[in-house]
């Protein structure tokens, strides 16, 4: 299977790669003048600033920060690298990477990208991640399913112990007025598995319920609804959810029996 072209549809791996090699050997080319200035005017006593390394702009966890002066090779590694996670996140937001990760793992990206804990932006390294999400993807179809259950509150009613029911309360969809991104997160790995469970391609992250919230509460509304469930918020931050689709979560209910075997739960499930 051709990694990229199955699973990067709107990004051309290649340029991104070429773009971000250009941008890289301009910044060592500008850093190597910049330097062989320096030198010149040192030799004819003149005066040359000394460099700052401003960056406000990049993640956490780079070696220089704002205001510090910065050594040649720290200079250089601090850009290079908020290229690079700059890169990444661009790369996993628009080109539908992110689908096929659960909540947790979108998690764990957001982190490394946040402390620039990322490989170098070339054409073999992202061929490699791919290969790696698209490789475990079945386990997280599981996991997200599990990790959504385990973190219902059994406060309500609502939410059976043991199985999902008709309709689950979703604890903090809203934070600080806006949607909830590691609810909404969770919601799209149930959102895949009634995808897969239904016959249906994986919904596209870029079109998850972050977005269906969001652009229902744009237009003032309390409700959202797709063809699997039917979501109504209230002001104290939780959601109500609704299944549309009980035949679905009857399937799904599979996956949270600990005594079927993950191979025969795929042959049950008919995936």
């Amino acid at each position: 299977m051709d990694t990229t072209s199955d699973l990067v549809k709107t990004i051309s791996i290649a340029n991104l790669a070429n773009q971000h090699l250009a941008t890289v050997e301009r910044i060592r080319q500008a850093l190597d003048l910049l330097a062989e200035a320096e030198q010149i005017a040192k030799a004819a006593h003149l005066g040359f600033p000394r460099l700052v390394l401003d960056n406000c702009y990049s993640r956490r966890g780079t070696p220089a920060i704002t205001g510090e002066y910065a050594k040649r090779d720290e200079a250089e590694a601090a850009i290079v690298r908020t290229i690079d996670t700059a890169g990444w996140n661009y790369l996993l937001s628009e080109s539908g990477l992110r689908t096929f990760m659960d909540a947790r793992a979108r998690e764990q990206w957001n982190n490394q990208i946040a402390e620039g804990d990322v490989p170098e932006l070339t054409s073999a390294n992202i061929e490699v991640t791919f290969a790696q999400i698209y490789g475990t993807h079945g386990d997280m179809f599981e996991h997200g399913v599990l990790e959504c259950f385990r973190r219902l509150s059994w406060n309500y009613r609502t939410n059976q112990r043991f199985r999902f029911g008709k309709r689950i309360i979703v604890r903090y969809l809203f934070s600080h007025g806006s949607p909830n991104h590691r609810a909404t997160d969770e919601l799209d790995d149930l959102m895949r598995v009634f995808c897969v469970l239904d016959g249906k391609p994986e919904a596209d992250h870029r079109h998850g319920a972050y977005y269906l919230v969001s652009d229902a509460r744009q237009t003032r509304q309390t409700e959202a609804q797709n063809a699997y469930f039917h979501l109504r918020w209230f002001k104290n931050g939780n959601g109500h959810m609704t299944f549309r689709r009980l035949d679905l979560v009857e399937k799904m209910n599979l996956i949270l029996d600990p005594t079927l075997p993950f191979t025969k739960l795929c042959v049950a499930l008919h995936i």
